[in-house]
């Protein structure tokens, strides 16, 4: 048995107590006729279809993990590095530290439907506050590691927070500065490291956990029997963008049914070595849903990745995981592509041409992929052994047959750049109030830039479409959420009499069932001349005209003509805010124009440079494609500083450049030439084959990144 250290058990003579399991009925739950609430305490009646998915039992987290436990129970469920070696928790041992920690929280006071906060970085501790405050009653409430301590006090003070739950220090010292205005606060837990002072209900972790041995299990049991899979057990609080953040109330069924049918879609297989790394935010639904709840139902391992995963370790954890399936939002694989390509941007001439041909067979490869069609172009099995192979195991997946990504816009153009290294990615997509994803794409059903079909069980209804087919995207399923905690106004704007999900978002489907997000209804501009104008598409077009640009926001409501604010791409500090100097990719495109600028101040202090030209160049190549004088860019400034990423989403660059293969056989080298030569000979595309001999050559000698 290899225990995690950080729960402080000892290898030597240690005996675990198996806590009794409570069996719980079947079928659990609670009559009620509404489908919404706002309240913490009333159930809601489930949308349950009459066969096929959607009509599966319900279950309460407490079951699914229960069953876990049968179907995994000596399986690994975490690994966590420590000292440099990673230590494992089974199934079992999972479970049972989630029993105790339960019992911890009821020793503390926590009181049924109370909130238990959680503020810091991913880690087992985490996971287990998370679980044992379900099964203790409780109401599992991430909070955003970037808070301020005012944004500390409004969640912990809307979900009455009975204990809070911190990583360090630094998230210590925001809930000591507020903890006199939380009247429901009694007890906080801090997970890392040593207490710098002693306080009155202030607990180390291993403190903590040693309050569970004094409460009966018998005494949890009944608290666990008691539950019902239509009862609130977590909040998941909205970043805020337009007023105090929502407290999105999702029930055990919201979990449980949404982990087995998402992963189902997902093509997840049953306790086969599947494994994901938990580097996400865990405040957002996406990381929970993937990291916790599948993770659970399927018998996956989840490895933790290190706290500066986004300010570069992530790479490292990747290449020693090398996890079955990643998700990363769009800001993620960004990052990676401009990396890439800046290494690209610095190699020679004959090496950049190979990358264009190489780059063009994968990209016509999974197009066909994409659209049914089996066959490859020539070259492919070349490029795909000797180049994509070796780039997926740089990169850590070389495992990885399910590459998500979600949360935000993805363009067109980092989607065509990994397709075309055979690195597909699929798009995933929902909201908080979905309990995550709605629409999944996958191997079996991929268009680019739609997020793929809904998940079976689900529906959706576009509300309202236009003469395109275009409409508010509305959700209907067992994933959808309860209501708004005390927020009776905002759910019923979100949650209409017949019981759909209206989203905010505009959509369409194809003759094929795909799902497409065309915009947001909120963000359609109506000019003083009174025509609607989706900015979303405009604004994607700009961001794939000019690399140099991070953010394009179009305004014009209201206005007699469209202006446009744009940002440029800069790199990030420790802290992920942005600073002055250019990423090497802008750094390339002034060079093009003639700029030698290196940092965002040079740019914006000189409205004359060069790089003014080229944007305004660019611009107008966006408005020859409008569809009238109304849609096109009148005016655009570059703002001083680029816009900060919030919500966790940082953008820390992930890539290193691996070691090059030097010592292979020579005779390989002849063995390639002399086919290559005999192919070109017989082939009706001999320049094709000429470009295949110098791509191996560059393989062979230099490795495969030297054409990326």
């Amino acid at each position: 048995m290899n225990l995690c250290p950080c729960f402080n058990f000892s290898q030597d003579g240690i005996t675990i107590v198996e806590p009794t399991a409570v069996r719980v009925p079947v079928t659990s739950l609670t009559p009620s006729e509404v489908m919404w609430t706002i309240k913490r305490d009333e159930p809601v009646k489930l949308r349950i279809t009459q066969s096929g998915p959607g009509s599966e039992t319900p279950l309460t987290v407490h079951q699914m993990f229960q069953h876990a436990v049968e179907q995994y129970g000596e399986t690994p469920a975490l690994a966590v590095k420590k000292e440099g070696q990673w230590a494992t928790m089974t199934f079992r041992e999972y479970y049972n530290e989630c029993r105790l920690a339960a019992k911890s929280f009821l020793k503390l006071g926590l009181e049924r439907y109370h909130g238990v906060g959680i503020l810091g970085f991913n880690s087992p501790e985490w996971f287990i506050a998370d679980i044992g405050s379900i099964l203790a009653g409780g109401l599992a409430v991430g909070i955003y590691t970037t808070n301020s301590p005012e944004a500390c006090r409004y969640v912990a003070d809307n979900c009455e927070a009975n204990v809070l739950v911190v990583e360090n220090h630094k998230q210590l010292t925001k809930i000591l500065q507020v903890k006199d205005q939380l009247p429901h606060l009694k007890a906080i837990v801090q997970y890392k490291d040593e207490l710098k002072e002693k306080q009155p209900n202030l607990y180390t972790w291993k403190e903590f956990m040693e309050l569970g041995k004094q409460i009966p299990d018998a005494q949890l049991d009944d608290i666990i029997r008691s539950q019902k899979a239509n009862q609130c057990c977590s909040l998941i609080y909205t970043s805020g963008t337009t007023g105090q953040p929502k407290g999105v109330m999702l029930s055990h069924d919201n979990f449980t049914w949404t982990a087995e049918a998402a992963g189902k879609m997902a093509d997840l297989r049953n306790g086969t070595e599947e494994c994901v790394i938990s580097y996400l935010p865990l405040s957002h639904i996406a990381a929970q849903l993937i990291d916790i709840w599948i993770s659970m139902r399927f018998g996956a391992t989840t490895y933790f990745a290190e706290p500066d995963a986004l300010k570069g370790s992530l790479v490292n954890t990747m290449r020693e995981v090398r996890p079955t399936a990643f998700m990363a939002v769009p800001r993620v694989w960004e990052k990676m592509q401009e990396k890439m390509q800046s290494q690209s941007s610095k190699s020679s001439l004959v090496k950049r041409k190979v990358a264009e041909w190489a780059k063009y067979i994968g990209l016509q490869a999974n197009y066909n992929f994409m659209n049914g069609n089996q066959t490859v172009p020539w070259g492919y099995m070349l490029a795909n052994n000797l180049v994509f192979k070796k780039v997926r195991a740089a990169l850590g997946l070389d495992r990885c047959t399910k590459c998500f990504t979600g949360a935000a816009p993805i363009t067109k153009d980092t989607l065509e750049y990994f397709m075309s290294l055979n690195l597909p990615i699929y798009e995933l997509y929902g909201m908080s109030e979905s309990t995550g994803p709605h629409a999944i794409s996958s191997e079996a059903a991929f268009r680019i830039m739609s997020c793929g079909k809904e998940i079976p069980g689900c529906s959706t209804k576009l509300d309202k479409p236009d003469e395109e087919g275009n409409g508010e995207i509305c959700f209907w399923g067992r994933h959808v959420f309860m209501g708004y905690l005390n927020m009776a106004d905002k759910t019923e704007e979100a949650l209409d009499q017949e019981g759909w999900l209206h989203s905010g978002d505009l959509g369409k489907h194809d003759p094929e069932g795909f799902l497409y997000v065309t915009g947001r209804i909120k963000e359609l501009i109506i000019t003083a001349g009174g025509e609607n104008i989706p900015p979303v598409p405009i604004e994607d077009a700009v961001k794939q005209e000019l690399p140099i640009i991070s953010n394009a926001m179009l305004i014009g409501d209201k206005r007699k003509f469209l202006s446009m604010l744009l940002t440029l791409k800069c790199n990030v500090d420790d802290e992920g805010e942005p600073t002055d100097e250019l990423t090497p990719q802008s750094k390339e495109f002034c060079r093009q124009t003639g700029c030698r600028a290196s940092r965002l101040s040079e740019i914006t202090s000189k409205k004359n440079l060069p790089v003014f030209k080229a944007i305004q160049a660019g611009i107008d190549r966006v408005n020859a494609k409008a569809t009238s004088n109304a849609q096109k860019i009148q005016k655009w400034t570059i703002l001083e500083k680029e816009f900060s990423i919030s919500g966790g989403e940082l953008g820390e660059e992930l890539y290193s450049k691996p070691d090059h293969h030097l010592y292979l056989f020579l005779g390989l080298c002849f063995f390639f030439f002399f086919v290559l030569w005999y192919m070109s000979s017989i082939s009706v595309h001999p320049f094709v084959n000429l470009q295949a001999i110098v791509c191996s050559f560059f393989v062979i000698f230099k490795g495969p990144y030297c054409i990326l």
